[in-house]
C-alpha cells in the first residue's frame, strides 16, 4: 500500500499544532471530520473507526515516546467533539431530513439543503483547494476520489437525497441498449452505483445546458434509461433552470434532473417557478472600492479590443463585454472568457499604481474584472462565506459552482414532495 507523508494543521478549540498524517486508502481526516458532526445520529458508526485512527494518528506523532491506546484515543475523540472551534454554516440542530453531496466542490448544494433544515451525512470532491474552501465554511473534509471502492465503502445508509452536479462524459452505447453497465467507466456510473446500492428516496443531477445535445442527445437518454429503467426511479422530464430567475443577476442556465423512488409512489413533479424579484448587476457590486488588481491594463485591454475586433469581422460574436449596471452578467465560468466576458466600469479608483506585474499602465476608464466576492454573490453565497484561496481558486471555484438559490428553490420542491408521502 503506497503510503505519503504530509505536515498539516490540526485546530482544537484554540490550539493548533503541527501534525503528521498518512494518506492512504483510508481517508481518516475526512471520517475524523465527518464522526464529529454525525456523533449525534446513527451515522457516526460509518465513521468512527477511521475517526478513532486519526485521532491515534495525531497524539502518536505529537508524542512519539508515549503508547497510545486505541481506548486512549476514542476517549480523546469524545472529548474533542465538544472542542469544536465556531463553524460558519454548522448542520441545523432537529434536522428534518438527510442528504449526500457528491462532486461537491465548494458546497453549493450543502448551502442550499442546509438552508432547507437537512443534515449532509457524506460528502466527496477531489480538488484540494475546494476542500479546503469546503472545510473552512462547513467543518468538514469531503472525501476524496468517489471512483475508488474505499471512498464508496464510507456513504452511509438511510440517507433521504442524493445530489451529484457530476461531470459531462460520453458513453461507449455503439449497437447497446444504453444501460447501466454502458456507462462503464465514466463518473455517472459512479453516481448510478451508489443509488443502486443505497436506493435513496429521491435524487438531485445538476450538469451544464449541453448535456441534452451532448453526443446527439444519447448521454442524456442513457442516463435517464439508466435512471428508469435499471435502478426504478420515477424521473420526470429534466428542465433546464436559469440563475437570473431565482434571484440573482447571472444568466446561467443549467439542467437539472429529478427522481423519485418508484415504491414511494410518486407520479408527478413540477419545477419551481421564477421568482418575481429582477436584480440587476448593481445589487450585487463591492460597496466600497475594489483593489487596483482588478483593474485592466491599458495593453491588455487593447488586447481585448482587438481581439474582439477580428471575430467581429468574421461575423463571430465572441470576445470580452462589459456589463452595464443594470444589466444580468454572462454565465462565470471557469477558464476561457469567464472573467472577460463579465467587466464591469467601476470609476471610484484613484490611486492607479500597480501592485502586480501588468504590462503598460492601468487603464483610467475605470473597467475591471469582478472580484471573486461580486462572483460569489452571482452564485447566491451569502458574504459571509469564507474564500480562504488564491483569486485565481477563487475564480474556479465559484465558475465551477452551482447558483445555489436555483439548487434551494428545487430541493424545496423535492422536500415537500417527500413531506407529503
Amino acid at each position: 500500500m503506497l503510503l505519503k507523508e504530509k505536515i498539516s494543521i490540526e485546530s482544537f478549540g484554540d490550539k493548533k499544532f503541527k501534525i503528521k498524517l498518512i494518506e492512504s486508502d483510508k481517508d481518516t481526516e475526512a471520517a475524523f471530520t465527518h464522526y464529529l458532526h454525525n456523533h449525534q445520529n446513527g451515522v457516526s458508526q460509518f465513521y468512527k473507526p477511521h475517526a478513532i485512527e486519526h485521532v491515534k494518528n495525531l497524539f502518536e506523532y505529537k508524542y512519539p515516546e508515549e503508547s497510545i491506546t486505541t481506548e486512549a484515543a476514542e476517549e480523546a475523540l469524545q472529548y474533542l467533539i465538544f472542542q469544536q472551534s465556531n463553524i460558519p454554516f454548522p448542520a441545523p440542530k432537529n434536522p428534518t431530513f438527510k442528504f449526500i453531496d457528491l462532486f461537491a466542490g465548494i458546497g453549493g448544494f450543502r448551502m442550499a439543503l442546509q438552508n432547507l433544515n437537512g443534515k449532509c451525512v457524506f460528502t466527496s470532491e477531489w480538488d484540494k483547494y475546494s476542500k479546503q474552501t469546503y472545510q473552512a465554511n462547513f467543518g468538514e473534509v469531503p472525501f476524496g476520489d468517489i471512483t475508488k471502492k474505499a471512498t464508496k465503502d464510507y456513504i452511509p445508509d438511510g440517507f433521504d437525497i442524493l445530489c451529484a452536479g457530476f461531470p459531462c462524459q460520453a458513453f461507449s452505447i455503439a449497437g447497446k441498449r444504453g444501460g447501466f453497465e454502458d456507462t462503464r467507466g465514466t463518473l455517472f456510473f459512479d453516481v448510478a452505483e451508489i443509488i443502486k446500492n443505497k436506493k435513496p428516496k429521491a435524487i438531485f443531477l445538476e450538469n451544464v445546458k449541453g448535456l441534452r445535445s451532448h453526443d446527439k442527445g444519447k448521454t442524456l437518454a442513457t442516463i435517464l434509461n439508466v435512471l428508469r429503467e435499471d435502478l426504478g426511479y420515477f424521473v420526470p422530464e429534466p428542465q433546464i433552470m436559469n440563475a437570473k430567475e431565482f434571484g440573482v443577476p447571472q444568466n446561467r442556465e443549467r439542467i437539472f434532473i429529478v427522481g423519485f423512488r418508484n415504491d414511494l409512489g410518486v407520479t408527478e413533479f413540477e419545477y419551481p417557478k421564477p421568482v418575481k424579484e429582477k436584480p440587476t448587476l448593481d445589487d450585487i457590486l463591492e460597496n466600497e472600492s475594489v483593489s487596483v488588481k482588478y483593474y485592466l491594463s491599458e495593453t491588455y485591454l487593447n488586447t481585448l479590443r482587438n481581439h474582439k475586433a477580428r471575430h467581429e469581422s468574421k461575423g463571430n460574436g465572441f470576445g470580452y463585454e462589459i456589463i452595464p449596471d443594470n444589466g444580468i452578467a454572462n454565465a462565470v465560468v471557469c477558464g476561457g472568457m469567464g472573467r472577460e466576458r463579465n467587466l464591469v466600469y467601476d470609476h471610484r479608483l484613484k490611486d492607479f499604481t500597480p501592485i502586480t506585474n501588468i504590462t503598460g499602465k492601468v487603464n483610467q476608464e475605470g473597467i475591471r474584472k469582478m472580484t471573486p466576492k461580486e462572483w460569489a454573490r452571482l452564485q447566491g453565497f451569502p458574504d459571509t462565506f469564507k474564500i480562504v484561496v488564491s483569486d485565481a481558486q477563487a475564480y474556479k471555484q465559484f465558475g465551477n459552482s452551482v447558483a445555489v438559490p436555483a439548487i434551494q428553490a428545487t430541493a424545496k420542491k423535492i422536500i415537500d414532495k417527500l413531506s407529503a408521502l
